[in-house]
């Protein structure tokens, strides 16, 4: 089985800058890390390997310091790894993301099986792994917290709806986005990540894609308008009172009645 999972490099911290004009963040030189979700999705396509056969790939888009979630991958068990990486994809929506990895994945060619992260923690949409699907015109299942049945020809999963739980059979190929409760992330192996350390990682630019018109990346393909982003505010201000329980008692109550909150 031809397995593929879409993974990202995230903000390891919520102080990252924003570029004021672009309003996007500034990713390079910033410490990162893999997006949790994606940890799921690449256990997942573990589990299957081990009992289907086949092979890995773990393919993301990014700068070049992306690579570095790529050899986590390889030290997890994944087979190769590919990096999605030119200027021209800078600052692209969800919308131009999933285009772009989808013109990747076209370009090595075809997946039994695709697996995503639920969302990212940098930008929380859940919207990439969906689209990436109907670019590439095949199914998709979405908040997939279990898998019932897997056959040669189709896998059977439950999906995590909020207030039930649904089952579905779907034919490969297909898509399918994973949440965090489907199984538990192995740790990455320091043995495979000494035997894979020199391994290759396959880069394409645009320049090898099959559709090659700017205006369908990063920001020149990106309908949506950033109107205004910023960092959360830190509140560090806390107060320190002493006292019995009855006279910390009442300066709590009197601090509710000053809060409005009572």
């Amino acid at each position: 089985m031809n397995i593929l999972v879409c993974i990202k490099q995230v903000p390891d911290s919520n102080k990252v800058e924003v570029d004021p004009v672009t309003g996007v963040l500034k990713r390079n030189g910033v410490e990162s890390k893999m997006n949790p979700y994606d940890l799921y999705a690449i256990e997942t396509a573990l589990r299957v390997k081990e009992k289907m056969g086949g092979t890995i790939t773990a393919i993301t888009m990014g700068p070049g310091q992306a690579a570095s979630i790529i050899k986590e991958a390889f030290a997890m068990g994944v087979d190769q790894g590919v990096l999605i990486s030119d200027r021209k994809f800078g600052g692209a929506d969800v919308l131009a993301t999933s285009y772009t990895i989808s013109q990747g994945i076209k370009l090595l060619g075809e997946f039994d099986l695709i697996l995503c992260g639920k969302q990212t923690t940098d930008g929380d949409t859940a919207q990439v792994g969906p689209e990436i699907s109907e670019w590439l015109n095949i199914p998709c299942v979405s908040n997939v917290s279990k898998i019932v049945e897997l056959l040669p020809e189709t896998i059977t999963v439950e999906m995590d709806m909020t207030h039930d739980i649904e089952i579905t059979k779907i034919q490969f190929p297909c898509l399918l986005s994973v949440d965090k409760d489907i199984f538990m992330p192995r740790l990455p192996s320091y043995i495979k990540k000494q035997e894979t350390k020199d391994r290759e990682i396959t880069v394409i630019t645009m320049e090898q894609l099959e559709d090659k018109n700017e205006k369908h990346y990063g920001l020149n393909g990106s309908p949506t308008q950033v109107q205004r982003i910023f960092p959360p505010q830190v509140n560090a201000h806390r107060e320190m009172w002493n006292g019995s329980s009855a006279e910390i008692t009442e300066q709590l109550m009197n601090k509710l009645h000053e809060l409005k909150f009572a």
